[in-house]
């Protein structure tokens, strides 16, 4: 194969390959090192100043990778730095670390196949196999033919400048939400049918802010599901509380009624400028009342926070997680910032640029180090496209207080039923050796009204689709 570019790059680049059954793994690695920057694809190599000639004879996953190290190391070379993930441009490194751990493998052997094939940081490469090493630990007493149930609560107070999910204002949906709770009780109700008596291992209750709901109408969704599954495996129930601002004893005592195990409460950061402009619409003591009030309660509590919102650096992330470590929750899940596409933060960008933010070895160094100072190990982790320094999402923990949905949902080791506006459906296909196993999907509909329109369509294809 070969790899020409040229000194001189447009913005953006221009790039010509000549097979392009490789450009979605070529175009992730390209944008990796110009982000936020679009190459432009033509259709002779005169006209690029990125040229790709792709190898023939070998297997093709030998040739997607040979390209890609090759793309990597002239990108390196011409922009003067590397990336931490090196080659990979995936959602779930993890997999990677799960099949060769999976597969007997040793923990430095799988270390170095990380460094070696893919060109991935040290340190990176040990973060991926020391979190598939405890996955498999924390999947080990999994029930036979178990499944997990996602419920999607498309509604929250506002929406975050950062927001790209199938989100809406609840004040603006008032008039729609009784009858999109109905449609939903209808799905979890009617699709219980097919799913039988499988044993429920984990629910998960997101969106959107599922407490943007108020506590009797909570009720009647646990009621339904408690009234339609076989709960008797199940491990944990997990219910985002999200935003500090839903969150009220009422709910909170609903919740406790109901067995729910773990909450979320996200500030994503406690500086009350950046909460202002992302439109948080809370306040930082917001944030503190309300985790005062769960403290009330018996429930593992997770923290969401993000970094690299618009004017934060390294002093006010140090702030923030010191004053989570003084709180002291039982999990912390750390973000890094992702431009998405549908989001207000990547539609006026331009407004933003200047407080674009610059992940440092600094930076990351406060995360980690915050998490380990307070006794958390990592145990979850996944990327994005656009995301902030070309890092990761991480989910820390106390040992003993992981959120087994995460692996199992990020990981593709369980099948999940969702049901709700946006909610995908995962039924895995063999092998189900964890790493290796593929899903099919079944997606419902994003828009709220257009869900409750379809939703006997949507159950017969539950039916169809969760079949024996």
């Amino acid at each position: 194969m070969s790899i020409e570019l040229s000194n001189h790059i447009s913005d953006p680049i221009t790039l010509w390959i000549d097979d392009e059954s490789f450009l979605y793994d070529v175009y992730g690695l390209v944008t990796s090192f110009f982000p936020g920057k679009k190459p432009v694809i033509v259709k002779k190599p005169g006209e690029a100043e990125l040229i790709i000639k792709v190898p023939g004879g070998s297997e093709r996953l030998e040739r997607k990778n040979a390209i890609k190290r090759e793309l990597y190391t002239a990108l390196s070379r011409r922009q003067g730095h590397t990336l931490p993930w090196g080659t990979l441009t995936g959602v779930r490194p993890t997999k990677l670390t799960l099949r060769k751990l999976t597969g007997g493998t040793s923990f430095s052997d799988t270390v170095e196949h990380m460094e070696s094939s893919y060109l991935v940081s040290k340190d990176k490469a040990l973060l991926a196999t020391t979190i598939a090493q405890k996955e498999l630990r924390l999947m080990e007493d999994l029930p036979e033919n178990g499944i997990c149930l996602y419920i999607g609560i498309p509604f929250c107070p506002s929406i975050c400048l950062y927001c790209s999910f199938s989100s809406y204002a609840i004040g603006a949906y008032k008039d729609s939400v009784a009858g999109y709770l109905d449609s939903l009780k209808r799905e979890i109700k009617e699709t219980a049918a097919v799913i039988g008596p499988r044993p429920v291992t984990a629910i998960y209750f997101g969106g959107g802010t599922p407490t943007s709901l108020t506590a009797s109408q909570l009720e009647g969704l646990f009621s339904a599901i408690e009234e339609s599954y076989d709960l008797s495996h199940l491990s944990e129930y997990t219910v985002e509380a999200g935003r500090p601002d839903s969150i009220t004893e009422d709910k909170l005592d609903a919740m406790a009624r109901f067995g729910i195990s773990r909450i979320s409460i996200n500030p994503q950061t406690l500086q009350q400028p950046t909460l202002d402009t992302i439109g948080r619409c809370h306040t930082v003591e917001d944030f503190y009342r309300a985790y005062d009030m769960a403290g009330r309660y018996d429930f593992i509590v997770n923290t969401d926070l993000i970094v690299g919102l618009p004017g934060e650096g390294e002093d006010q992330i140090r702030d923030t997680l010191s004053r989570i470590k003084e709180l002291a929750p039982e999990n912390l899940t750390v973000h890094s910032l992702a431009k998405k596409r549908a989001s207000r933060l990547t539609e006026k960008w331009d407004e933003y640029a200047k407080d674009a933010f610059v992940y440092t070895d600094a930076i990351e160094k406060i995360v980690y180090d915050t998490a380990s100072s307070m006794s958390m190990e990592p145990y979850y982790m996944y990327r994005q496209k656009q995301i902030a320094g070309n890092m990761e999402n991480v989910g820390f923990a106390l040992p003993g207080t992981e959120c087994l949905y995460n692996v199992l949902m990020m990981e593709e080791c369980s099948d999940i039923a969702s049901f709700g506006a946006g909610a995908v459906s995962k039924r895995l296909t063999d092998p189900r050796t964890p790493g290796w196993a593929k899903a099919d999907r079944l997606k419902n509909p994003k828009d709220v009204h257009n869900y409750m329109e379809r939703i006997e369509e949507i159950i017969q294809k539950k039916h169809k689709f969760f079949a024996p």
